[in-house]
């Protein structure tokens, strides 16, 4: 499963983005899909899931500010980053699988991340 991100960019704080993941059957994997960042010279830190129920949870940092959501029919998830900050700026990559189901430890899958640069 190769998963491809999209919608990086730069922007001046304040400013909105929105990333996208998307691969065939991806909001059907019941591992659920999750956003994660790493900033130059940091570990990779967590942003937010969705699971296939459609519940959503989010990093401290970003919550009230960044909305996980999916699109079933495209099978893309999305991830709408509001009121952006420096500190923001990181490479965000999606990933899925990585969970028991049943018996089984499913794959894990990465894409290969988007740049998001928050600069004025």
């Amino acid at each position: 499963v190769q998963l491809v991100e999209s919608g990086g960019g730069v922007v001046q704080p304040g400013g909105f983005l929105r990333l996208s993941c998307t691969a065939p059957g991806l909001t059907s994997n019941r591992c659920g899909v999750n956003w994660f960042r790493q900033a130059a010279g940091s570990q990779r830190e967590w942003v937010s899931t969705i699971k296939i129920d459609g519940s959503t949870s989010y990093a401290d940092f970003v919550k009230g500010r960044f909305t996980i959501s999916k699109d079933k029919a495209n099978d893309t998830v999305y991830l709408q980053m509001n009121s952006l900050k420096p500190e923001d700026t990181a490479m965000y990559s999606c990933k899925t699988g990585g969970c028991w189901i049943g018996t089984y430890y499913s794959n894990v899958y990465w894409g290969q991340g988007t740049q998001v640069t928050v600069s004025s």
